[in-house]
């Protein structure tokens, strides 16, 4: 089988985990060339059509108009700059990431632990993602979604609500002004670091995100959250902002083990784990 990598097209962070990937490629018995139309696989950088990754739109819908699979490689949520995912055909629940209901034998070996349901917290924290993903295709505008989520989570409640926009979609939402108690907070980047973020949920009694990472790992952290049906957090998330003020907080660990198998170090990559 021939996997065509896009290495063209990857962001500044990706040579790596490219070159990881040509090797466990080849482990395997499968051959690797890069940038061309007829390979039997795709293997793309992220879905996020913008920037130096926008022509992957034009790889991806080629390669899927054929029913030919897309292997998506991304920056994992897991452990950031670590861990990266792997996906077959998308990214988070869209994507095929293997066999469910794991054990937890990687969820250990990732060092991965659930702190407990939190039944206190103060703010509910409404976390952006970036519009030009394709995990966004068909929804509103993100000011119109933002706003539309924090109209709807004031017919529950009077919580403190903070807006953290996309690091690098950092939309100016001057409507949420007229709203009580809403703040505008820009990501913070954790210093010596590429693109890692702090998401800072220390005070947080909700976690409101589509699709993106903040919502596993404010899972992970004991944070209940209310997501989107392609969220890696939708088993264990709340998908009706009316349960706003009683979240469920459902049993994790088996959510946690099949997380786990969703990103993989560049060493396992290489060794074609994944």
């Amino acid at each position: 089988m021939i996997f065509s990598l896009w290495t063209d097209y990857g962001a500044t962070n990706s040579k790596p985990v490219f070159d990881s990937f040509a090797s466990g490629v080849r482990a395997t018995g499968g051959s690797v060339v890069y940038n061309e139309f007829d390979g039997d696989v795709g293997v793309i950088w992220s879905i996020l059509w913008n920037g130096r990754m926008a022509n992957n739109k034009t790889i991806w819908e080629h390669y899927r108009s054929q029913n030919k699979p897309v292997i998506v490689l991304e920056v994992g949520g897991i452990e950031r700059g670590t861990t990266w995912k792997v996906g077959i055909n998308g990214i988070n629940k869209e994507a095929d990431f293997g066999p469910k209901g794991n054990g937890p034998e990687r969820a250990n070996l990732l060092n991965l632990k659930l702190e407990p349901w939190r039944s206190n917290g103060r703010d509910i924290i409404i976390c952006g993602q970036h519009d030009k993903s394709h995990q966004w295709r068909d929804m509103p505008t993100m000011p119109m979604w933002v706003l539309a989520t924090v109209e709807t989570i004031r017919n529950y409640t009077a919580r403190p609500i903070i807006f953290r926009p996309h690091p690098r979609c950092r939309l100016p939402i001057s409507e949420l002004k007229e709203f009580k108690n809403v703040t505008y907070e820009l990501p913070q980047q954790i210093p010596n670091t590429y693109d890692n973020f702090n998401f800072d949920f220390r005070n947080a009694w909700a976690v409101v995100n589509w699709s993106s990472n903040p919502a596993t790992q404010a899972v992970i952290g004991g944070i209940p959250v209310f997501v989107g049906p392609e969220s890696l957090a939708w088993d264990v998330g709340n998908e009706s902002l009316a349960k706003i003020n009683e979240p469920a907080m459902p049993n994790r660990q088996q959510w946690l083990n099949d997380l786990a198998y969703t990103e993989w170090t560049t060493e396992e990559i290489s060794q074609g784990l994944p």
